[in-house]
């Protein structure tokens, strides 16, 4: 099938949300050498009292780094005030689904409300004709159809954060590192000069720094964080947990119970705030079903289709059967057992390099 371009670069104007980090700033760099108008803009999104706090894309450093590549690169630069929806859309709701017992993703939420919806909003009212992020992923136009594509690095591909993007919103997005490799765009950016080349990348939840998601939750909603059961498939209970947060499926860790063979969490259950434990074996399943869709690739799915899911950003996608269900739900069967399928975490389906779509697992089956 033909390929178009997505746009074709000149006196069109973008937006590239700048984190401050290497691949940002690098594909601000990559648009402006094609010729495209490039304004900078970094959000925050923390508290007045909380920047210290913050880490990653999001964290004070952030901006600084962000104004010293702007003035590297002679483009102009913004910080846009993104506290509140940041505040109800990723915070308040990581809160809320680790207190119901869910793993959520917050970056996909980011992605989804932040930079790919406010941010594409403001800039259109600045005149801009895109929305630029350095995400290692690609966007192509297949006929009157745009498609999300997964990065030539596999190593680094972010098509997985970003299976909520629309079609209107593929048609204003650019990410110009999709066909670069890490090593390439430190490269680009040693060329150049610029102070963030060698800058580590963070690999934590730029609103809680030490990983800690139990005690950020318990301060968030203290009243979720109470002790509970651990029980076993039949119902037997084995000891007692120190809040619903502090666990998710497949973990090993931190159980405090003993047992002759391995523990692992293979459920939990918020209406009676207990968790379940089982073996390993128990932790496997064939099955899942997901809501909350979003179809990229194709407008709906209304008949079964074999692709590759993949059921967690570092998870190796799998061979699955993609099914139809009543309420705008869908099923997934897989060919073998899958580890550790989470409620509250992303499902992504996969048609080769494309993303047909994905949702948000709501059990294993």
């Amino acid at each position: 099938m033909a390929k178009d371009p997505v746009c074709a670069p000149g006196e069109k104007k973008v937006v590239v949300a700048m984190s401050g980090g290497v691949d940002s700033s690098v594909a601000a760099a990559i648009l402006k050498e094609e010729g495209y108008q490039v304004i900078g803009i970094t959000m925050q999104v923390w508290p007045p009292d909380k920047g210290a706090a913050f880490g990653g894309c999001c964290g004070v450093d952030a901006i600084e780094d962000a104004k010293k590549v702007a003035y590297n690169l002679g483009i102009p630069h913004y910080v846009l005030d993104f506290r509140d929806i940041f505040a109800e859309k990723v915070i308040a709701d990581f809160c809320r689904q680790y207190s119901l017992g869910r793993t959520p993703n917050p970056c996909i939420r980011c992605n989804q409300y932040l930079k790919f919806d406010v941010l594409l909003k403001r800039a259109g009212g600045l005149g801009a004709d895109f929305v630029a992020s350095g995400h290692y992923a690609r966007v192509e136009k297949d006929g009157s159809r745009y498609l999300l594509k997964k990065g030539v690095d596999r190593n680094k591909d972010q098509s997985y954060f970003l299976y909520t993007l629309t079609q209107p919103q593929l048609e204003h997005t650019l990410m110009p590192l999709g066909s670069l490799t890490k090593g390439e765009v430190r490269g680009i950016a040693s060329k150049l000069g610029l102070p963030v080349a060698t800058k580590v990348e963070s690999q934590e939840i730029c609103f809680i720094p030490d990983d800690n998601y139990a005690d950020f939750v318990r301060e968030c909603l203290p009243r979720s964080v109470k002790s509970g059961p651990v029980l076993n498939r039949r119902g037997e209970v084995l000891g007692e947990h120190r809040g619903i947060p502090f666990y998710t499926v497949g973990q090993r860790k931190g159980l405090g119970i003993a047992a002759r063979e391995p523990l692992y969490v293979t459920a939990i259950v918020p209406g009676r705030n207990a968790i379940v434990v089982g073996s390993k074996d128990e932790v496997y399943h064939k099955e899942l079903i997901a809501g909350e869709l979003n179809w990229i690739s194709q407008g709906s799915l209304s008949e079964p289709i074999a692709a590759r899911a993949k059921i967690r950003y570092r998870h190796q996608e799998a061979a699955a059967e993609i099914i139809p269900l009543e309420g705008g739900r869908v099923g997934a069967r897989f060919k073998e057992p899958q580890m550790a399928i989470t409620p509250g975490q992303a499902v992504v389906f996969y048609l080769g390099d494309s993303v047909l779509g994905g949702g948000t697992i709501e059990k294993w089956a």
